[in-house]
């Protein structure tokens, strides 16, 4: 995914996961909100932009500390916010160091010659 796409897909996921995280009870229980925003900032750094990754977690952040950990809005610089905000950073760094681990190629073995196939071929006619 581009990061000129990444971030605003990024941005609205991280909005309905506060929303979800809301209705089930995030002002209670804060880490509610860090559990749903958590995956949409490591998902967005494994596939997009680091950028993008880094963007949708500022938004993220402001979602928790101004509708989650403030409720009027108003971002809150607390000891509470700076946690989210290291959780929050560390799935950005998280997602882009999954994304830069080396892959193993996957080896599918190529088709066996018509000859090797017809050799191997058990005799059923009866004769011989």
């Amino acid at each position: 995914m581009s990061g000129g796409f990444g971030f605003p897909f990024g941005c609205v996921a991280a909005v309905v996961a506060v929303v979800l995280a809301d209705l089930a009870g995030a002002t209670r229980d804060p880490w509610y909100a860090l559990v749903t925003l958590g995956p949409v900032v490591l998902l967005t750094a494994f596939w997009s932009s680091v950028t993008a990754a880094i963007g949708v977690a500022a938004v993220a952040w402001a979602l928790d500390a101004g509708f989650v950990l403030g409720r009027a809005g108003e971002l809150r610089f607390d000891a509470a916010s700076a946690l989210a905000g290291g959780v929050l950073g560390a799935a950005v760094v998280v997602g882009l160091l999954a994304r830069s681990r080396p892959r193993v190629p996957v080896r599918v073995p190529a088709p066996r010659p018509p000859a090797e196939v017809a050799a191997r071929r058990p005799d059923l006619t009866g004769v011989g």
